[in-house]
């Protein structure tokens, strides 16, 4: 992985997690690597600048609104494969052991499956196996969110710089199979009432 591709990565991972004052503080840090990595370029400032024109209220609603209030964009790796599955708990037991197996630990209440602690984890991890599948899986769904998220949501250029430097584009038939392999929540009524005593 190359410099460019963690910077991408760290910043992403630090835009995608739920905005407190510290991201904001880190404005002359984003224009440093922006301006020592990336020479300026214009299409990253315009992914990952606009942020930062928000006050911390506004790019909280923003977030809440963008991520926590729409299934097709949360920031959840399994949560998009296999929905509401209990092959779910599973999952994340594998991903889990795979950090661990990697000499890392987690420091988050989060989930091990959290998009933006494994965007950081990709640019520290050893190359192995693993590694590259959990690079396609997080590619399937980043492009699957991209696809949901409003194009003129000042989230949708960071996911447009994971994809362009990171990520390889997966085929329609790979996002098609996400789809596929999620199970809904059964939120039918159950056939009789349950009584309580």
């Amino acid at each position: 992985m190359n410099k460019k591709q963690k910077a991408i990565l760290v910043m992403a991972s630090r835009c995608l997690d739920y905005p407190t004052v510290e991201l904001l503080n880190m404005k002359p840090d984003f224009q440093e690597i922006i301006e020592n990595v990336f020479e300026g370029d214009n299409e990253i400032k315009e992914a990952f600048l606009p942020l930062f024109r928000f006050t911390i209220r506004e790019i909280q609603e923003l977030y809440v609104e963008t991520f926590d209030l729409k299934s097709k964009i949360n920031l959840y790796l399994t949560a998009h494969e296999l929905g509401d599955s209990n092959r779910r708990g599973a999952a994340l037991v594998k991903l889990q052991k795979m950090i661990n197996q990697a000499g890392f630990e987690r420091n988050t209440d989060e989930l091990v499956d959290y998009i933006p602690m494994l965007l950081e984890f990709l640019t520290v991890a050893p190359k192995h196996v693993e590694l590259e599948r959990l690079k396609r899986r997080l590619s399937v769904v980043l492009t699957y969110i991209l696809e949901n998220l409003n194009k003129n949501n000042p989230y949708a250029g960071i996911f447009k710089m994971l994809m362009k430097y990171v990520f390889t584009t997966p085929t329609a038939e790979e996002v098609k199979q996400l789809e596929l392999g999620r199970e809904e929540a059964d939120l039918e009524e159950l056939p009789y009432p349950i009584m309580y005593k």
